[in-house]
């Protein structure tokens, strides 16, 4: 059931908006619309290095491999998300850490460690590593997902 202004928007925020985020992002989105759940989400990252590039090739190739479409563009964090959003989810303390040190006075998102959904784990930086990392983290972004849906659902009703 889609509704016209889904109630819960989430913002899955990294380092570069490359791997972690997008990923988290298409993975959150694939398995909300597989549950019936109509949110919106978004990616970004908390640095400028990649601004309009397209998540790196082991991201994508890990989400085709799991039949996830991905699509997203490099961006960083504005200060209109932090309104904008419902939920900032932040993928490890360092993120954490800058998004509440730029957050605006009149922030009304939510802003945690995406793990703090499931299990307290940050969700490592894959990016210096092999094709395994990648698919770590998609199981990882996975089970993040079903445990923030649970969550926040169980809230709003």
């Amino acid at each position: 059931m889609s509704t016209p202004n889904p109630k819960i928007k989430a913002l899955v925020v990294c380092l570069g908006n490359i791997c972690r985020s997008p990923m988290g992002e298409a993975v959150l989105r694939d398995i909300a619309k597989k549950r019936g759940i109509d949110i919106v989400v978004d990616s970004c990252g908390t640095s400028a290095y990649h601004i309009g590039e397209d998540p790196d090739d082991r991201t994508v190739h890990v989400c085709k491999t799991h039949n996830v479409p991905i699509h997203c563009t490099g961006r960083q964090v504005q200060t209109s998300d932090f309104t904008s959003f419902t939920h900032i989810l932040a993928a490890d303390e360092s993120n954490l850490r800058q998004l509440l040190r730029i957050k605006p006075e009149n922030s009304t998102a939510d802003i945690r460690l995406w793990g703090s959904y499931l299990d307290d784990k940050p969700i490592p930086d894959p990016y210096y590593g092999g094709s395994d990392g990648f698919e770590k983290v998609f199981q990882q972004c996975t089970k993040l997902s079903n445990a923030f849906l649970d969550a926040v659902f169980i809230e709003e009703n």
